[in-house]
C-alpha cells in the first residue's frame, strides 16, 4: 500500500492519521506541491489522480491496482476494510454528528485554504490570501466547537478518536500557519492535546515526514 502525499497538506495529514490509527502499514511517497511548479501536475501523477491533488492511496490486490483520492473517501474505505479500530461511533446519531464535524472542516474550511484557491485570490483577484483563509478557518472552527460541545468527551465525540479528530488536528495545524488565534477555541485545543498523546497522531505529524526535511 502506498500513500502519495505532501507533508503539510491537511488532507494528506488526515489520511496518515487514519492509517496509523488503524495500524495499517504503508509506504509514504512524497509529492511536492510547490517545487518545480508542483509535482502533482506531472503527467505520471495525473494518471494516478486526475484532480492533480493529494492524497492518493494506491492498493494492489489480486494483481489489480486500485487508486483512491479524496481523504474522506479513503478514510471511509479504511473504515470498511479495517473495522477493528473504528473511527465512527456505533450510535447512528453520533455517527452522523461525527461526519458532520468532519465535513465542517472538509467542506466548510478546506476549500478556502487550498493552495490553488489562495493563488487565485492573490494573483487574479488582488486579495490578501492569508486574511481570506483566516475568515473561513475562524468561522468553521467556531461552528465545530459549538457542534462538538454536547457530544465531546476526551475527544470530539466521546472518549475515543474518530474521523472528526482526524480532520480537526490537521486543521488546527493549518490554522496556526495562517496566524489564526486559537484562544477562542479552548475545547478544540484540549482535544488536540489529547490526540497529541497518541502514537498514531505523533507518527502522522508533518514534521515527522521524510519530505518535511526537503522543503516547504
Amino acid at each position: 500500500m502506498k500513500l502519495y502525499g505532501y507533508w503539510r497538506s491537511s488532507c494528506s495529514y488526515r489520511t496518515r492519521i487514519a492509517l496509523h490509527l488503524k495500524g495499517v502499514p504503508f509506504e509514504y511517497v512524497p509529492v511536492h506541491l510547490v517545487k518545480d511548479g508542483g509535482e502533482q501536475f506531472r503527467d505520471d501523477y495525473r494518471e494516478k489522480n486526475p484532480m492533480a491533488q493529494v492524497p492518493t492511496l494506491e492498493v494492489e490486490e489480486g494483481g489489480v491496482v486500485h487508486r483512491l483520492g479524496q481523504s474522506l473517501a479513503i478514510i471511509e474505505w479504511l473504515e470498511e476494510r479495517y473495522p477493528e479500530q473504528p473511527l465512527l461511533p456505533a450510535d447512528s446519531f453520533l455517527r452522523a454528528r461525527t461526519r458532520q464535524l468532519a465535513e465542517t472542516i472538509n467542506a466548510g474550511i478546506q476549500p478556502f485554504q487550498n493552495l490553488s484557491v489562495l493563488k487565485l485570490v492573490k494573483s487574479e483577484l488582488g486579495g490578501d490570501e492569508q486574511a481570506f483563509a483566516r475568515r473561513f478557518i475562524e468561522k468553521g472552527l467556531a461552528a465545530y466547537q459549538t457542534l462538538a460541545e454536547p457530544v465531546q468527551g476526551r475527544f470530539s465525540v466521546g472518549d475515543a478518536p474518530t474521523v472528526a479528530d482526524v480532520c480537526l488536528v490537521p486543521q488546527l495545524f493549518a490554522a496556526r500557519r495562517f496566524g489564526v488565534d486559537l484562544g477562542p477555541f479552548p475545547s478544540l485545543v484540549r482535544i488536540e492535546e489529547q490526540c497529541a498523546s497518541l502514537p498514531a497522531f505523533q507518527a502522522a505529524h508533518p514534521d515527522r515526514q521524510i519530505d518535511a526535511v526537503i522543503g516547504g
